[in-house]
């Protein structure tokens, strides 16, 4: 009998994590469908197909399964990597070659982003992850305008503010909702980043 114990042990934990993964996936897909806002715990438990005290039992509270939810979406969904402009040497090279990446991204990312925008000053679970982003995004603004290495203080903090706007997802979807596509997006913002420093 011993010996059959570690295989019941381990088919209960199989599925103990098939049961968080199919919350987690859950509070993913209610997010991107209805809102974060709108995601109670009930609605995750329904969606699951599990029980609200099944929910509780993996996680605590809104802010654990939310965070795990990000977790989740986020290596589902991988915001560019640094590595891809970095490597490029001239300083507008390296802007053109960030700002398809970025605008890409939010192409094949809208719906969550679009959800999280709104939603976002209301839910206090939300506010964190998405602060990170931001920090993320604004390191990535300072990094490309840093490789222009303007000796000129201002125009540098002009270049850095310029650039953090154009990468930011809700300077992207505006210029999506007036029609433009990605290219004419990048065009546009590398327009406003040459303005920033020259004459």
């Amino acid at each position: 009998m011993k010996k059959k114990r570690p295989y019941r042990m381990s088919e209960r934990a199989k599925s103990q994590d098939e049961t968080r993964q199919r919350i987690v996936e859950a509070t993913m897909h209610l997010h991107e469908e209805i809102g974060p806002r709108a995601t109670t715990i009930s609605a995750i438990a329904e969606r699951a197909g599990v029980q609200r005290l099944t929910v509780y039992r993996h996680f605590p509270d809104e802010t654990a399964v939310f965070q795990a939810c990000t977790s989740h979406w986020l290596s589902r969904n991988p915001p560019p990597d640094p590595a891809l402009w970095q490597s490029v040497g001239e300083p507008w090279e390296r802007l053109r070659t960030a700002l398809p990446a970025f605008y890409r991204y939010y192409s094949s990312t809208q719906r969550m982003w679009v959800a999280s925008f709104r939603d976002v000053a209301d839910v206090p679970a939300l506010q964190g992850p998405m602060s990170e982003f931001q920090r993320f995004v604004g390191m990535a603004a300072a990094d490309l305008a840093g490789a222009f290495k303007s000796s000129d203080r201002p125009a540098r903090r002009r270049l850095e503010t310029t650039i953090g706007h154009a990468i930011i997802f809700p300077t992207w979807h505006d210029l999506q909702q007036r029609g433009l596509d990605d290219r004419e997006k990048a065009a546009l913002a590398e327009s406003w980043a040459r303005g920033t420093i020259q004459p």
